[in-house]
């Protein structure tokens, strides 16, 4: 059996602001120590429990967080920007199912550091499906014909994972006080949850169907501000909604929504105060 892990940084145990997942700030060493031990519990798990692959994603900001020199051995890891897919590179149909670790909320919900893809985004459509990187992520899978059958973060992420994917199991590791305050369970108790769950998801997988994405998506997605929008809009075939901050575009497959979701928001964050 061959497994995908996709491990983002703001659902980590005890990771609760940006001077834990920033690299230039001076809490972030410690949280990459966090991530990388978080990822190895459902790695060894995996493999105790027979999975034959497990090939990991680095999905937070530049991609590059995890300690590859402390990483499962047997694991393989892919690393670094840029990448044409992003948080789910790599991902494809030879998989028998993905798990999201450090997941968050989506944008404009309560969360631990909740938001999607930047924080210029209030929210993302697929047709009328609310979603946030959880959700696209697992359209991705789901286009490939890959459950995703384990979601571990916060408590924000739970939720949402539950309302998008039946049947898929949930670990939370922490439980959102404030968007940058939680009650966390230590990174010991943390393993033990995630070791337990990453083992009831694999024996589970087959409840769990693969999250289907519509055929010929429409992407919309609101900014916080008109000038993001005007950034976003550069892109060709995209429209702005007249009178809101919403991008639309009409995309082929959720592959080519996905892309078109990275370069509208890659585009935006150039958008300055003044």
């Amino acid at each position: 059996m061959k497994l995908y892990i996709s491990v983002d940084m703001e659902g980590i145990t005890g990771l609760v602001d940006h001077t834990q997942v920033d690299s230039s700030k001076h809490n972030y060493e410690r949280g990459r120590r966090i991530m990388t031990q978080e990822a190895n519990h459902v790695i060894k798990a995996a493999f105790e429990k027979g999975c034959e692959e497990v090939i990991v994603n680095d999905s937070h900001s530049k991609m590059n967080n995890l300690l590859i020199e402390e990483l499962h051995p047997e694991t393989q890891l892919i690393t670094g920007d840029v990448k044409p897919f992003s948080m789910v590179q790599g991902l494809d149909d030879s998989f028998a199912g993905a798990i999201f670790v450090g997941y968050h909320a989506r944008a404009s919900m309560k969360g631990v550091m909740s938001h999607s893809m930047i924080y210029g985004v209030r929210h993302m459509y697929i047709n009328d499906v609310q979603i946030g990187e959880l959700g696209f992520n697992a359209y991705v899978a789901g286009h490939y014909g890959v459950p995703v059958i384990m979601v571990a973060g916060d408590d924000g992420a739970a939720r949402e994972a539950e309302a998008l994917i039946p049947n898929v199991t949930t670990a939370v590791v922490k439980e959102s006080i404030s968007r940058s305050a939680a009650k966390s369970l230590t990174p010991a108790k943390a393993g033990e949850l995630l070791a337990a769950k990453t083992e009831f998801a694999l024996k589970n997988k087959d409840f769990v169907k693969p999250l289907t994405p519509p055929e010929n998506p429409v992407l919309r997605i609101e900014f916080a501000n008109y000038g993001q929008a005007e950034w976003a809009n550069l892109m060709p075939g995209t429209e702005i909604e007249e009178g809101t901050t919403v991008i639309r575009y009409q995309a082929k497959d959720i592959l080519e929504a996905y892309q078109a979701m990275l370069v509208m928001t890659e585009l935006a964050m150039r958008t300055t105060f003044c």
